[in-house]
């Protein structure tokens, strides 16, 4: 080796290992959650990333309370390690084209009532990106690898998870224009206790059963007392199926419903009154970056749907 020439750092088997806990442990924001992926404990990967950081000689997370938080130090370390992960996994797959499965998670709401009937347009811009849909409401795990984007409806808190906005949401009551005019609806939110109201029990994640239409009676008829009556339910569009078959008023998602009221199934009672949601559309995937090219289209163009 030439004088002066420093030798070439290898890493050995212990350091990889470091710098892969390290960058699980980023992309979760979480040592618990990296712990759970690398079937390692905690503590396994605490003491893996203070090893890490004692060889590099820099602070790669800031422990707090109850989670961890990257340093800008950190976060530098974790760019550079995820686009080389990145790389590495194009050159084994042979690049990265516009082929290939996507794993969509979508609420049953949104899917039914938006997504669904827009798939079509895709297929057909993207003939060789196939789409395996899957819809639920439960918690949706990206550890594992098997959904590479999911459809969420939100506040927009997704920790450890990269998010972005689709579009707004808007509520207003909506019935059957037979069950208004029996109920004397159309006009008068003081007629709402003789109804029966509809429920969706899952709005928002730990919400309350009656959590929307609380949140419409607040602004627009502060005086009306909740109907006893209620039918519940763990979809929207479960919600307003009922409705337009005369069983109640649901609390409507303009989104969801504009079909139904455009075709005359479902009307506004109350004079229309309609309240922006504190909720919002969110396509949410893991924290890596760049993103796939066939999710990242998708992704594209579903905001390009919501325009």
């Amino acid at each position: 080796m030439p004088a002066g020439v420093p030798p070439r750092a290898t890493l050995t088997a212990s350091q990889f290992a470091n710098l892969h806990t390290f960058l699980v442990a980023a992309r979760h924001a979480s040592f618990a959650l990296a712990a759970q992926e690398l079937a390692l404990t905690p503590s396994a990967v605490s003491h893996r990333i203070a090893r890490l950081e004692d060889s590099l000689g820099m602070r790669l997370f800031e422990r707090l309370t109850r989670r961890v938080k990257l340093t800008r130090d950190g976060e530098r370390i974790f760019a550079a390690l995820q686009a080389g992960w990145d790389g590495l996994h194009a050159a084994i797959t042979g690049g990265d084209a516009l082929a290939g499965s996507i794993t969509v998670h979508a609420r049953p709401s949104i899917a039914q009532c938006w997504l669904v009937p827009r798939l079509a347009g895709f297929t057909a811009q993207f003939p060789d990106l196939n789409i395996d849909l899957r819809v639920g409401n439960e918690a949706v795990d990206f550890r594992a690898g098997q959904v590479d984007l999911a459809l969420h409806y939100g506040d927009g808190n997704f920790p450890g998870l990269a998010a972005r906005k689709l579009m707004d949401e808007w509520l207003a009551p909506v019935c059957s224009p037979a069950y208004a005019r029996q109920h004397g609806l159309l006009d008068m939110p003081q007629h709402l206790p003789g109804a029966t109201l509809l429920h969706d029990t899952l709005a928002w994640p730990a919400c309350a059963p009656d959590a929307e239409w609380r949140l419409w009676l607040d602004v627009q008829a502060p005086e009306v007392a909740l109907p006893a009556r209620s039918l519940r339910f763990d979809r929207a569009d479960l919600c307003a199926q009922a409705a337009i078959h005369h069983a109640g008023v649901a609390m409507g998602r303009r989104q969801l419903v504009q079909p139904w009221l455009a075709s005359g199934q479902l009307v506004l009672p109350f004079g229309g009154f309609t309240l922006p949601s504190p909720q919002a559309y969110y396509l949410v995937h893991s924290a890596r970056a760049p993103l796939p090219a066939r999710v990242q289209a998708l992704l594209d163009w579903l905001v390009g749907q919501a325009i």
